[in-house]
């Protein structure tokens, strides 16, 4: 909690901090390596937000976020869903603890894709004693960088992106989103039941758990409900690979009903053209990472037709909270685009902090934390959930989207 009279305030640069532009996140990306650099990181001072609504003291969380590196998309919009609700929270009165009204704030430090700068993020929020919690990385490989880090400060973080099933073994950890076993079950289930489909193709980025977990569980209940995988093929996203057509080649010979890409934008946009120009003609299915419309906006030849992913929510079945988000970003961010799955997630999580921060009444971090384990019904953009199970994982369902028309088209919803 800082006084804005003490405070010397510096403004968030936002969007404007990174010249990549989206489009350029998803063609223009050089695969940088997300996990090491040859100079030791060094502590970076924080970008703080601007303090917004008119209070006297602030309640501060840190935001360890990807805004530059591999996958500059990833910090783009989560700064995006953060501000808004920081904005909204704030504008509707901020958060009550005992009879007083405070603002909420926070510290920004880009961790550039970059685990040895997430862990250096992650140590620089946990000994600065305004910062309450932190929000954030979005990525797996970030989280973990991270998580011995919170378990041993005692400092509760909330992931509004990463389905790794471990991070939460951490009793700090927490998470907006569910998780890469889920989700994998789900795309086995969908492809052999609903799709029929009875062989399936996976490629995965080996390098990065979040890939190989979904494409672990998909191949293990794909094969319990009876479907062959013909081909199981991996690469290492670390070295910035981009040819991808000797294990195309393999994949258009086996002809499989079904080929997963549990992948990356940039990753997606290769390998799914290489596929077709290899003769792959079979259905892609992709995870979560297909949910910006930026991946519409590039597939002019219709290679995507016909595609499934998993999402976490859909304006066509949204909630009145969601609707009113999505009619918000069009307004904040001029935009006739919906906002895609890691703004809502970001978004999601800081109402998440403040929901625990208002049941805990307190500042204590360990408070906090108990907090958000003590939410029982909380009303998302990314739909309803609840932390009661304990485990940092929220019971949540997902939903079924498909690519049709060049648009995310809604097919169903799956509860856990």
């Amino acid at each position: 909690m800082k006084s804005k009279k003490d405070s010397i305030m510096k403004k968030m640069l936002l969007i404007g901090l990174c010249s990549v532009v989206i489009m350029t996140a998803l063609v223009g990306c050089n695969g940088t390596e997300a996990t090491s650099t040859d100079a030791e990181p060094e502590s970076a001072e924080a970008a703080v937000s601007e303090e917004t609504g008119d209070f006297e003291d602030y309640i501060y969380f840190g935001l360890n976020y990807e805004l530059t590196g591999a996958f500059p998309i990833i910090g783009e919009s989560s700064i995006q869903g953060i501000d808004m609700a920081v904005n909204e929270i704030n504008a509707a009165g901020g958060i009550t603890i005992d009879g007083k009204t405070y603002g909420l704030a926070y510290k920004a430090l880009d961790n550039a894709f970059n685990t040895d700068e997430a862990a250096v993020n992650a140590q620089e929020f946990a000994d600065d004693e305004e910062i309450v919690a932190m929000i954030g990385p979005n990525d797996s490989d970030m989280c973990m960088a991270t998580q011995a880090i919170v378990t041993d400060e005692h400092l509760p973080a909330i992931s509004p992106w990463s389905t790794l099933v471990v991070l939460t073994e951490s009793p700090w950890y927490f998470r907006a989103c569910f998780t890469d076993d889920f989700q994998g079950e789900i795309l086995a289930k969908y492809a052999y039941e609903y799709e029929n489909a009875k062989t399936a193709a996976v490629l995965y980025d080996m390098s990065n758990p979040y890939n190989e977990g979904i494409a672990t569980r998909f191949k293990e209940v794909y094969e319990q409900l009876g479907g062959t995988v013909v081909e199981y093929l991996s690469y290492n996203g670390k070295t910035g690979e981009t040819d991808f057509t000797s294990q195309m080649t393999k994949i258009a010979s086996a002809q499989p009903d079904i080929l997963l890409l549990p992948n990356f934008y940039e990753e997606i946009i290769a390998q799914t053209t290489q596929a077709r120009d290899m003769g792959y003609t079979g259905k892609f299915m992709g995870s979560d990472t297909w949910g910006d419309t930026s991946l519409l906006d590039w597939d002019t030849d219709n290679l995507l037709e016909g595609a499934l992913w998993v999402g976490h929510y859909h304006k066509d079945i949204a909630s009145d909270v969601a609707l009113e988000f999505i009619d918000n970003y069009h307004t904040i961010y001029g935009t006739d685009k919906d906002p895609n799955d890691i703004v809502a997630l970001n978004y999601d999580a800081v109402y998440l902090l403040k929901t625990a921060i208002e049941i805990a009444q307190s500042f204590d971090r360990t408070a906090i934390r108990d907090g958000l384990n003590a939410i029982e019904v909380f009303e998302g953009v990314t739909g309803t959930m609840n932390f009661v199970n304990g485990n940092g994982d929220p019971t949540k369902s997902a939903v079924i989207n498909q690519i049709s028309g060049g648009e995310f088209k809604y097919l169903d919803t799956v509860n856990p």
